[in-house]
């Protein structure tokens, strides 16, 4: 689903054909999807002065401008509590924006000044009237400029520190709320520690906000292999007809960062890797991997058929849980010679977790999660695995595999037994390899902000986090979370650069996980580290 603008021209042709192709069902229609935000727009982005908003927030916005899917009439105004000048503003928003693949320097510089001329800053605190009494003056001087229609659009991307959610949201809503339009408002991760706290948080928030106006971002949601998810189950008959119980023996969902902590051991160490990585990431990613057939592509069918998985699946015991902490080595620092992380502290680095969704499709098949910082590669991946052949013609055999690297170089391949070429009768593992970079070498894959924020504008919410969502995957994490937190086990140590701890080989093949015995099938390895 595509904005065509005056601005920025019609859909070619072979745009349109692409879409009529699309139309039984991969992309929804609008009637699936909240209204639409077109003409006059203004989008807040809070925090504007932050990390989070330069290298990912202001960036994905370039792109969705230069490429003519943002509202027609849309203006960008950054608000925090740093003082600038709008120029000053303007020259901080571009600084992690690069040129597109094709664009000349002159091109590049035109799409930079353009992109610049719809942006505006205004500065103020986040816990009192006065500052969003300055940023509504802002965005009324911005609205009353406009010729046309009396209806104003606002959309508020909270790019914050989740200790002021609650408190911005309040102030934008007693302050800043369009009567003249649609309003959204854009929460950023992580929502609460636990299910206590992220009940309080979903209250306060919806004391202000109507679910229909709040989108939840887990921008993994956003990722091109994860939206591929519904595509590849459901509009393949082969793929929906094994992956369940009677084919599969475990799966895999695999998080892997080849960097420590790095300066970030404060706020890493307050959340640690099952927080700020399983409960959210992977837990969405096994969510569209496991759901049933949803009714249609519109957000609540598809959020109703991810609930219904995540309720047939049982809290994580400690004995299902293996915790790692990573030490110095091969010339790097260990966790804990980070000056920024508290002496002494248990908290994991690594965490391999099992889970069991209980449901007929599911029942038995171990869900083995794993999260590292400071292992021996970058890569996020799915591994189906399945179960072995019948035994007797065959008799040391690998099993087949269905891998999905979510990134870096996104790809889909099919481990598959094969005959080696010769005179001799002998398998070998391969592949059946769909590596995106080789197959779709002329499309430029969305990055995963860009894709959601376009859905915010869109009204589509179904890649964002309904709220029973978050309910039921807390329910599945808090106690072992509490149980860490409480009694503080000792994390097995592993050397910076490691797989992961010495126990993790021998946790996969606890749940029946088998590795090439063989030793001989090798998928490319990266070391470069992903923009995880």
């Amino acid at each position: 689903m595509f904005f065509a603008h005056p601005r920025h021209g019609q859909l070619t042709a072979q745009d349109t054909a692409t879409m009529s192709r699309s139309k039984r069902g991969s992309i929804p229609s609008m009637e699936a999807l909240g209204e639409a935000f077109v003409g006059e727009t203004v989008m807040t982005v809070l925090g504007a002065s932050g990390d989070l908003a330069k290298k990912k927030t202001l960036p994905a916005l370039f792109t969705l401008y230069r490429q003519g899917h943002l509202p027609d009439d849309i203006h960008i105004v950054g608000y925090a509590r740093t003082k600038m000048t709008d120029e000053e503003f303007k020259q901080r928003a571009i600084q992690y924006i690069k040129a597109p693949k094709g664009f000349s320097e002159d091109e590049f510089k035109k799409e930079i000044e353009k992109f610049q001329s719809i942006l505006s800053y205004v500065h103020g605190p986040y816990d009192e009237d006065s500052g969003y009494q300055a940023l509504e003056k802002r965005l009324v001087e911005i609205e009353t400029k406009r010729p046309g229609g009396t209806r104003r659009n606002r959309l508020f991307y909270m790019a914050l520190p989740p200790s002021v959610f609650t408190v911005v949201a309040a102030g934008l809503r007693k302050n800043n709320y369009s009567t003249e339009g649609g309003n959204r408002i854009i929460v950023e991760k992580p929502f609460g520690k636990d299910l206590e706290s992220c009940r309080e948080m979903m209250s306060a928030l919806k004391a202000e906000w109507a679910e229909n106006e709040t989108y939840r971002i887990d921008h993994y949601l956003g990722k091109e292999m994860v939206k591929n998810l519904l595509v590849l189950r459901f509009g393949n008959v082969v793929l929906d007809q094994t992956l369940n119980k009677n084919s599969v023996s475990n799966v895999q969902i695999t998080f892997k960062e080849p960097f420590g902590t790095e300066g970030r051991g404060g706020y890493f160490d307050e959340f640690g890797i099952i927080r700020d990585v399983c409960q959210n990431h992977l837990l969405q990613t096994l969510s569209v991997l496991c759901m049933e057939r949803p009714v249609s592509f519109a957000a609540e069918d598809i959020r109703d058929e991810k609930v219904k998985v995540l309720r047939c699946i049982p809290p994580i015991k400690k004995e299902d849980v293996l915790l790692g902490q990573y030490v110095a080595a091969n010339g790097h620092p260990g966790y804990l010679d980070d000056d920024t992380v508290p002496k002494g502290s248990n908290c994991p680095t690594f965490a391999a977790l099992t889970l069991f969704i209980n449901n007929p499709r599911w029942e038995g098949v171990p869900f083995i999660m794993k999260a590292g910082k400071a292992v021996n590669e970058g890569k996020v991946e799915i591994r189906v695995q399945f179960k072995d052949v019948t035994s007797g013609i065959f008799t040391d055999i690998a099993r087949d595999e269905l891998v999905l690297r979510i990134q870096p170089d996104e790809a889909v391949y099919m481990k598959l037994n094969n005959k080696l070429p010769g005179l001799v009768t002998k398998a070998v593992p391969t592949e059946l390899d769909m590596t995106y970079k080789n197959r779709f070498s002329d499309v430029e894959i969305p990055q995963a902000y860009e894709a959601l924020i376009l859905d915010a504008f869109k009204g589509d919410a179904s890649n964002f986090v309904r709220d029973d969502e978050l309910d039921v995957a807390w329910k599945i994490f808090t106690p072992i979370l509490h149980w860490i937190d409480n009694d503080k086990p000792k994390p097995e140590p592993y050397p910076y650069g490691a797989r992961g701890p010495a126990d993790s080989a021998a946790f996969s093949e606890r749940y029946g996980y088998k590795r090439d015995d063989a030793g001989t099938y090798q998928w490319p390895v990266t070391n470069v580290a992903a923009n995880l």
